[in-house]
């Protein structure tokens, strides 16, 4: 295992906190068709959304933990450039979303430069060449294969993720595949994240709380941090990273699709506790979402037709009109499958600047 991740070179996970109840689900059986592990998948699907990946024993498993290592080397060597050149890469000037964003945390770092949280967007369109590219640091271009072969590997373990779904859901065959076909535009991408040592900040944590937009999203992180909150309760638990494996979660295009039988779980990131607290924090995140054109909209047939029709104004939005709706703050609010729990008078979104939503 050693050998394999990075794991080991950082400061051990606090000991005695609670954290979250996350299934560990083999990839390896996934990919050949286990029933056990379909159904695990599936329980953990529909009961809290998020769940442990072990990639360990699929050689495409071990392929995206042996890239994902490699590309939190290279965020770690972006991050370090100055902020004047990460800027030039920065929204809204070069896009509102698929950009260099960051937060300043208040204090200043020994040099006297204010610390920065930081995520960097790359959208897989970029990486694939399915448009024309946005403008980007030469470190991101020198390794775009590195890039392109991580973005195809993710999406072939989420291409066999939703067809696990799709099964189980008893849908028309090739019902899901049909709304992430890779060639088309949509809003994957890759996402660096770094966060330096900070105090816990209850404002600040509040603000982060958030659910995914899309449909899976597959994180490495290697300190903790990660909250998921228990459903339907206030109580929040720490997610700790596994050697080998992911975390993979659910967003709320599938929990749109399936007019809520499947959930989309609020979670946030905090500092890490124990001795990782004077660690700066990185983690790397893919994002699938559905193609650009896809309306959110219930799908029909299967086990979803025999959930409850409910009523209620929510308009229709494409998945494009949804991500950058959700992504740049104009629609406010954390959805699950009650819809959307925090409206425009919550007085946590008053004080709220522009957010990292997704950051994991």
């Amino acid at each position: 295992m050693a050998s394999l991740t990075s794991h080991h070179l950082l400061p051990p996970f606090a000991e005695g906190i609670k954290t979250a109840p996350l299934v560990s689900v083999s990839f390896a059986k996934l990919e050949v068709g286990d029933k056990d592990a379909s159904d695990a998948f599936f329980k953990a699907c529909k009961e809290l959304g998020f769940f442990y990946l072990d990639m360990l024993g699929s050689e495409l498993g071990e392929t995206i933990v042996a890239e994902a290592e490699k590309l939190n080397t290279l965020q770690q060597e972006f991050f370090k450039l100055p902020n004047e050149v990460k800027d030039k890469y920065g929204r809204p000037h070069l896009h509102p979303f698929y950009a260099y964003r960051f937060s300043e945390l208040g204090v200043k770092g020994e040099d006297g430069v204010p610390l920065r949280s930081e995520n960097y967007n790359v959208r897989k369109d970029d990486i694939l060449g399915n448009c024309e590219r946005l403008d980007c640091h030469p470190m991101i271009l020198e390794n775009n294969e590195l890039y392109k072969s991580y973005v195809l590997h993710c999406r072939a373990a989420v291409d066999c993720m939703l067809e696990h779904l799709n099964t189980q859901l008893q849908l028309p065959r090739g019902t899901l595949a049909n709304l992430h076909r890779i060639h088309e535009r949509s809003g994957d991408h890759v996402r660096f994240v770094q966060a330096p040592p900070s105090p816990y900040d209850e404002t600040s944590a509040r603000r982060a709380e958030h659910t995914d937009f899309g449909s899976i999203t597959i994180l490495f992180n290697w300190l903790g941090g990660l909250q998921i909150r228990v459903p339907d309760t206030t109580e929040w638990v720490y997610v700790r990273p596994v050697p080998g494996s992911c975390v993979v979660n659910l967003g709320d295009a599938l929990v749109r699709f399936t007019a809520g039988l499947l959930r989309s779980n609020i979670h946030r990131v905090v500092p890490p506790l124990g001795e990782q607290a004077t660690w700066t924090r990185n983690s790397l995140v893919f994002f699938s979402r559905p193609e650009d054109s896809v309306v959110l909209r219930r799908l029909k047939g299967g086990l979803v037709d025999a959930q409850p029709v409910t009523e209620g104004d929510e308009p229709e939005m494409t998945a494009h009109e949804w991500i950058m709706a959700k992504g740049t703050g104009k629609l406010p609010g954390v959805y699950t499958k009650k819809g959307f729990e925090w409206k425009e008078n919550d007085p946590r979104l008053q004080t709220s600047p522009v957010q990292l939503a997704g950051t994991a």
